[in-house]
Protein backbone atom coordinates (compact mmCIF):
# COMPACT_ATOMS: atom_id res chain seq x y z
CA UNK A 1 0.00 0.00 0.00
CA UNK A 2 2.74 2.13 0.48
CA UNK A 3 4.78 1.40 -2.21
CA UNK A 4 1.26 2.54 -4.46
CA UNK A 5 1.14 5.86 -2.51
CA UNK A 6 5.08 6.53 -3.30
CA UNK A 7 4.15 5.36 -6.95
CA UNK A 8 1.60 8.05 -7.26
CA UNK A 9 3.85 10.63 -5.58
CA UNK A 10 6.17 10.22 -8.24
CA UNK A 11 3.91 10.80 -10.18
CA UNK A 12 2.02 13.69 -9.22
CA UNK A 13 5.57 15.55 -9.12
CA UNK A 14 6.47 14.86 -12.35
CA UNK A 15 2.71 16.17 -13.53
CA UNK A 16 3.55 19.14 -11.33
CA UNK A 17 6.93 20.06 -12.81
CA UNK A 18 5.09 19.55 -16.25
CA UNK A 19 2.46 22.01 -15.42
CA UNK A 20 4.74 24.40 -14.94
CA UNK A 21 6.85 23.90 -18.37
CA UNK A 22 3.32 24.14 -20.10
CA UNK A 23 2.17 27.58 -18.01
CA UNK A 24 5.55 28.97 -18.73
CA UNK A 25 4.95 27.99 -22.64
CA UNK A 26 1.75 29.71 -22.43
CA UNK A 27 3.01 33.27 -20.67
CA UNK A 28 5.14 33.29 -23.85
CA UNK A 29 2.42 33.36 -26.66
CA UNK A 30 3.31 36.93 -26.97
CA UNK A 31 7.34 36.82 -26.69
CA UNK A 32 9.52 37.44 -29.84
CA UNK A 33 11.57 34.61 -31.05
CA UNK A 34 10.63 32.71 -28.25
CA UNK A 35 11.33 28.93 -28.55
CA UNK A 36 8.93 26.30 -26.40
CA UNK A 37 10.05 23.10 -24.43
CA UNK A 38 8.58 20.28 -23.37
CA UNK A 39 9.05 18.02 -20.27
CA UNK A 40 11.29 14.57 -20.14
CA UNK A 41 10.50 11.72 -18.12
CA UNK A 42 11.79 8.53 -17.33
CA UNK A 43 10.94 5.47 -15.17
CA UNK A 44 12.81 4.47 -11.93
CA UNK A 45 12.69 1.00 -11.83
CA UNK A 46 12.58 -0.13 -8.02
CA UNK A 47 15.37 -2.65 -7.21
CA UNK A 48 13.90 -5.87 -6.07
CA UNK A 49 13.88 -7.44 -2.60
CA UNK A 50 15.41 -10.76 -2.03
CA UNK A 51 14.42 -11.92 0.96
CA UNK A 52 14.12 -15.68 0.59
CA UNK A 53 11.02 -15.67 2.87
CA UNK A 54 8.82 -14.00 -0.06
CA UNK A 55 5.73 -16.56 -0.85
CA UNK A 56 5.69 -14.31 -4.08
CA UNK A 57 7.88 -13.41 -6.47
CA UNK A 58 8.98 -10.00 -6.70
CA UNK A 59 7.02 -7.12 -7.94
CA UNK A 60 8.65 -4.57 -10.21
CA UNK A 61 7.26 -0.87 -9.05
CA UNK A 62 7.69 1.80 -11.55
CA UNK A 63 8.24 5.37 -10.67
CA UNK A 64 8.37 8.50 -12.27
CA UNK A 65 11.72 10.70 -12.72
CA UNK A 66 12.46 13.87 -14.09
CA UNK A 67 15.11 14.32 -16.64
CA UNK A 68 14.98 17.80 -18.08
CA UNK A 69 13.27 19.60 -20.88
CA UNK A 70 13.66 19.90 -24.90
CA UNK A 71 13.97 22.87 -26.71
CA UNK A 72 11.47 23.24 -30.07
CA UNK A 73 13.74 24.78 -32.10
CA UNK A 74 11.37 25.66 -34.75
CA UNK A 75 11.17 28.88 -36.69
CA UNK A 76 8.30 30.78 -35.24
CA UNK A 77 6.18 32.80 -38.10
CA UNK A 78 7.53 35.68 -39.23
CA UNK A 79 5.31 39.13 -38.67
CA UNK A 80 6.37 42.37 -40.66
CA UNK A 81 6.87 45.17 -38.71
CA UNK A 82 8.67 47.54 -41.29
CA UNK A 83 10.79 49.01 -38.43
CA UNK A 84 14.14 49.57 -40.02
CA UNK A 85 15.47 47.87 -36.39
CA UNK A 86 13.45 45.03 -36.56
CA UNK A 87 15.32 42.17 -37.73
CA UNK A 88 14.31 38.55 -37.57
CA UNK A 89 16.65 35.08 -38.36
CA UNK A 90 16.40 32.83 -41.30
CA UNK A 91 18.31 29.57 -40.41
CA UNK A 92 19.79 27.86 -37.12
CA UNK A 93 21.60 31.08 -36.03
CA UNK A 94 21.44 32.83 -32.72
CA UNK A 95 21.84 36.97 -32.13
CA UNK A 96 24.97 38.01 -29.28
CA UNK A 97 23.68 40.51 -26.80
CA UNK A 98 26.20 41.68 -24.28
CA UNK A 99 24.23 41.10 -20.43
CA UNK A 100 26.26 41.83 -16.63
CA UNK A 101 26.66 38.21 -16.94
CA UNK A 102 28.41 38.09 -20.36
CA UNK A 103 27.56 37.18 -23.63
CA UNK A 104 24.26 35.66 -24.27
CA UNK A 105 22.46 34.48 -27.54
CA UNK A 106 18.39 35.16 -28.79
CA UNK A 107 16.78 34.97 -31.63
CA UNK A 108 14.30 38.31 -30.39
CA UNK A 109 15.77 40.07 -33.42
CA UNK A 110 13.23 43.18 -31.91
CA UNK A 111 15.42 46.05 -31.53
CA UNK A 112 15.76 49.94 -30.55
CA UNK A 113 18.22 52.53 -29.75
CA UNK A 114 19.17 53.13 -25.88
CA UNK A 115 19.72 56.48 -24.64
CA UNK A 116 23.81 56.48 -24.89
CA UNK A 117 23.00 55.57 -28.94
CA UNK A 118 23.42 52.06 -28.27
CA UNK A 119 21.22 49.09 -30.45
CA UNK A 120 19.86 47.15 -27.41
CA UNK A 121 17.47 44.10 -27.19
CA UNK A 122 13.59 44.67 -25.50
CA UNK A 123 15.62 43.96 -22.17
CA UNK A 124 18.13 46.62 -22.97
CA UNK A 125 21.07 44.47 -23.63
CA UNK A 126 23.70 45.61 -26.08
CA UNK A 127 23.60 43.73 -29.26
CA UNK A 128 27.05 42.54 -30.27
CA UNK A 129 28.37 43.43 -33.62
CA UNK A 130 31.64 42.03 -34.92
CA UNK A 131 33.94 44.54 -33.47
CA UNK A 132 32.25 44.96 -29.72
CA UNK A 133 28.71 46.55 -29.02
CA UNK A 134 27.05 48.77 -31.65
CA UNK A 135 26.54 52.11 -31.27
CA UNK A 136 25.02 54.93 -32.79
CA UNK A 137 25.54 59.12 -32.52
CA UNK A 138 22.78 60.73 -31.95
CA UNK A 139 22.38 62.60 -35.07
CA UNK A 140 23.01 60.29 -37.16
CA UNK A 141 19.68 59.43 -38.95
CA UNK A 142 17.82 56.56 -41.11
CA UNK A 143 19.45 53.58 -38.69
CA UNK A 144 18.48 50.57 -40.36
CA UNK A 145 19.71 46.84 -40.34
CA UNK A 146 20.92 45.36 -43.78
CA UNK A 147 19.83 41.50 -44.90
CA UNK A 148 23.48 40.96 -44.47
CA UNK A 149 23.52 42.66 -40.70
CA UNK A 150 25.15 45.65 -41.18
CA UNK A 151 24.41 48.58 -38.90
CA UNK A 152 24.01 51.56 -40.44
CA UNK A 153 22.56 55.57 -40.89
CA UNK A 154 22.52 57.71 -43.49
CA UNK A 155 25.77 58.87 -42.24
CA UNK A 156 28.11 55.35 -41.51
CA UNK A 157 27.76 51.93 -41.26
CA UNK A 158 28.70 50.59 -37.85
CA UNK A 159 30.02 47.13 -38.19
CA UNK A 160 27.51 43.95 -38.84
CA UNK A 161 25.45 41.97 -35.85
CA UNK A 162 26.78 38.82 -34.99
CA UNK A 163 25.24 35.71 -35.34
CA UNK A 164 26.19 32.17 -34.32
CA UNK A 165 24.96 28.69 -34.58
CA UNK A 166 25.28 25.78 -32.07
CA UNK A 167 25.92 22.63 -33.05
CA UNK A 168 23.47 20.90 -30.63
CA UNK A 169 20.78 23.84 -29.83
CA UNK A 170 19.52 21.37 -27.07
CA UNK A 171 22.63 22.35 -24.93
CA UNK A 172 21.60 25.74 -24.77
CA UNK A 173 20.24 27.18 -20.90
CA UNK A 174 17.48 29.58 -20.42
CA UNK A 175 18.98 32.57 -18.92
CA UNK A 176 15.08 34.52 -18.72
CA UNK A 177 14.61 37.69 -20.60
CA UNK A 178 14.71 35.16 -23.88
CA UNK A 179 18.39 34.70 -23.34
CA UNK A 180 20.50 31.47 -23.69
CA UNK A 181 23.87 30.59 -22.21
CA UNK A 182 25.91 27.93 -23.77
CA UNK A 183 29.01 25.96 -22.19
CA UNK A 184 30.11 25.11 -25.66
CA UNK A 185 31.72 28.21 -27.81
CA UNK A 186 29.09 28.98 -30.92
CA UNK A 187 30.21 28.69 -34.02
CA UNK A 188 30.00 31.40 -36.56
CA UNK A 189 26.33 31.04 -38.53
CA UNK A 190 27.65 31.39 -41.85
CA UNK A 191 25.81 30.57 -44.93
CA UNK A 192 23.16 28.74 -42.37
CA UNK A 193 21.46 31.74 -41.35
CA UNK A 194 20.02 34.94 -43.18
CA UNK A 195 18.36 38.02 -41.53
CA UNK A 196 15.00 39.42 -42.45
CA UNK A 197 14.67 43.28 -42.42
CA UNK A 198 11.55 44.70 -40.82
CA UNK A 199 10.47 41.77 -39.72
CA UNK A 200 10.32 39.81 -35.93
CA UNK A 201 10.25 35.89 -35.31
CA UNK A 202 7.61 35.23 -32.99
CA UNK A 203 6.76 32.54 -30.49
CA UNK A 204 6.79 29.36 -31.88
CA UNK A 205 4.40 28.44 -28.88
CA UNK A 206 1.26 26.89 -30.01
CA UNK A 207 -1.76 27.96 -27.72
CA UNK A 208 -4.36 25.33 -28.83
CA UNK A 209 -1.83 23.20 -28.11
CA UNK A 210 -0.73 23.95 -24.86
CA UNK A 211 -4.05 24.44 -24.09
CA UNK A 212 -5.68 21.48 -24.44
CA UNK A 213 -2.25 19.87 -23.06
CA UNK A 214 -2.77 22.18 -19.92
CA UNK A 215 -6.58 20.47 -19.61
CA UNK A 216 -5.15 16.88 -19.90
CA UNK A 217 -2.27 17.66 -17.08
CA UNK A 218 -5.06 18.74 -15.00
CA UNK A 219 -7.39 16.03 -15.02
CA UNK A 220 -4.62 13.52 -14.56
CA UNK A 221 -3.52 15.47 -11.71
CA UNK A 222 -7.09 14.98 -10.10
CA UNK A 223 -7.34 11.52 -10.79
CA UNK A 224 -4.24 10.57 -9.22
CA UNK A 225 -5.14 12.94 -6.14
CA UNK A 226 -8.42 10.82 -5.86
CA UNK A 227 -6.33 7.81 -6.18
CA UNK A 228 -3.94 8.66 -3.53
CA UNK A 229 -7.17 10.22 -1.39
CA UNK A 230 -8.34 6.09 -1.45
CA UNK A 231 -5.17 4.47 -0.87
CA UNK A 232 -5.15 6.89 2.23
CA UNK A 233 -8.29 5.83 3.08
CA UNK A 234 -7.64 2.47 2.60
CA UNK A 235 -4.56 2.43 5.10
CA UNK A 236 -6.66 4.05 7.86
CA UNK A 237 -9.58 1.52 7.59
CA UNK A 238 -7.36 -1.19 7.70
CA UNK A 239 -5.54 0.21 10.61
CA UNK A 240 -8.28 0.75 12.40
CA UNK A 241 -9.98 -2.79 11.87
CA UNK A 242 -7.15 -4.40 12.83
CA UNK A 243 -6.72 -2.13 16.36
CA UNK A 244 -10.20 -3.56 16.78
CA UNK A 245 -9.26 -7.40 16.05
CA UNK A 246 -6.54 -6.97 18.88
CA UNK A 247 -8.64 -5.57 21.13
CA UNK A 248 -11.14 -8.08 21.62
Amino acid sequence: MENALLVGLSRQVALRRELDVVANNMANVSTNGFKSRSSRFETYMMPKASADAFVRGDRKLDYVIDSGTTMNTAAGAMEMTRNPLDVAIKGDGFFVVQTPAGERYTRNGAFQIDATGRLVNSDGHAVVGDSGPITFDPSETDLAIAPDGTAASRQQQHGKARLVRFPSPQALVNEGGNTFSSSVAPQPAGATSRLEPGTVERSNVSPVLEMSRLIELNRSYASISTMVGRMDELKRTALSRLADVQAS
